[in-house]
């Protein structure tokens, strides 16, 4: 029989993971029926009104764990607080004072899905049965679609031409981020090498179909990492990864062969990729505008959507301080995951979704996203679960199997020593 904190602890986590549900599997879910024609977008863009209507809940459960464990509030989230709230303060001022309005809501939201992403990361527990098996189910739903409607090696909705609002359709940007943050997820909690094998070709095959540079990009990068972290025989790994590598880069041609058309190809040269000299472009304005406005910066000095897709983009809005203060925070928490678990010994869920966030975000930052990309909020969120578990150590699974009756129980109710 549950008991009141356990039915309690147990709608926190129901409320959380219909949240991340909703707005990462769900995001991309929902414009595929409206790619496909059978919704009219009801929602709009659907990010923004879902992103709002969990906001209050997520907030009330955020407020809750602070008010009756103040021990639990880490200074990762003051400074990351901080943060937020120093975006908002020049985000406000400058829109009173002027700024374009689109650009003012666009990073006021941006604020919004940086503080949820946050929370969820942080109190959410991935290994749980009730949060894992959905996630899969979803990352395996999400890879079905992609194979089942790619056309040409190309899976590309607003092609199709079915959508009765083509207008509110999502980017290919929009739907990989959703499933790369799904994968890391999954793969972060699942001990099985086979079965993270087949989660990682399934990833970067969908990735690829996908056609979002960045995000194929940001899988392969963090998976290295992932598995050095898992592997006992570090340096055998290491072995293999170079000689893979080499045989790779020997046998390219053939490989390039076997591999439809499509954008993730101009990989190979970006000196031909439109979006890449576009983005090449805009990181030049936004060197100009630091150039002549080094210490404060000129916020909203472009026009809405033509920002430096890249971390410049916070020092041109926030002026050097929310730069470097944007730095601290990827940079801190980072290095300290690796000088404090990822050369242990534990096989340790919370620090490798952490490290893997950290290693896609900065390197997303450093190519293509903006400084109020959501995937901070998880990062940071993920890095203090982390740290939290350390101070107050909790019962975790992460294999398939749900964890036994006495590992539920401690779960919720830890035991007391002595």
């Amino acid at each position: 029989m549950m008991t009141p904190y356990i039915r309690r602890h147990r709608l926190e986590r129901l409320t959380l993971t219909a949240a991340f549900l909703a707005l990462f599997p769900g995001f991309f879910f929902y414009h595929f029926l409206l790619g496909t024609g059978r919704i009219r977008a009801f929602l709009g863009g659907y990010f923004s009104p879902v992103s709002l209507a969990f906001a209050l809940p997520i907030l009330v459960l955020y407020v809750r764990q602070f008010r009756k464990k103040r021990s639990h509030l880490l200074p990762t989230e003051l400074y990351y607080g901080g943060f937020l709230a120093f975006v908002v303060v020049v985000v406000v001022v400058n829109g009173v004072n002027g700024a374009n309005q689109l650009i003012v809501v666009a990073h006021l939201f941006g604020v919004l899905y940086m503080a949820n992403t946050f929370v969820m990361f942080k109190m959410l527990d991935f290994a749980h049965p009730e949060v894992r098996y959905p996630a899969i189910l979803c990352l395996l739903g999400m890879s079905a679609v992609i194979f089942s409607f790619s056309v040409d090696g190309v899976f590309r909705m607003d092609a199709m031409g079915l959508a009765l609002d083509p207008s509110a359709l999502s980017t290919y940007q929009g739907l990989a981020r959703s499933y790369l943050v799904n994968c890391l997820c999954v793969v972060a909690f699942t001990r099985s090498l086979p079965l993270r094998v087949f989660l990682y070709i399934i990833g970067v095959i969908s990735l690829f179909l996908n056609t979002a540079r960045s995000e194929f990009v940001a899988l392969l990068f963090a998976i290295p990492f992932i598995e050095f972290y898992f592997a006992k025989h570090k340096v055998l790994f290491a072995m293999v990864l170079a000689l893979l590598a080499t045989l790779i880069t020997m046998h390219i041609d053939l490989l390039l062969s076997m591999m439809p058309d499509n954008r993730i190809m101009e990989l190979l040269d970006l000196s031909h990729s439109t979006s890449a000299i576009a983005r090449r472009h805009l990181a030049e304005l936004a060197i100009r505008t630091i150039s002549s406005y080094p210490i404060f910066g000129d916020y909203a000095s472009y026009a809405p959507g033509h920002y430096a897709h890249n971390i410049l983009s916070a020092w041109v809005d926030l002026g050097i301080f929310g730069f470097l203060y944007l730095i601290a925070l990827l940079v801190f928490p980072t290095v300290a995951m690796i000088i404090c678990g990822y050369f242990s010994k534990n096989d340790d869920g919370d620090l490798v979704l952490g490290f893997a966030m950290a290693c896609v975000t900065i390197l997303l930052l450093i190519k293509s996203h903006f400084y109020t990309d959501m995937l901070i909020g998880a990062m940071l969120g993920a890095y203090s679960r982390y740290k939290l578990k350390g101070k107050y150590p909790m019962a975790r699974t992460t294999d398939l199997n749900p964890p036994s009756t006495q590992a539920q129980l401690d779960q919720v109710v830890p035991r007391q020593s002595g």
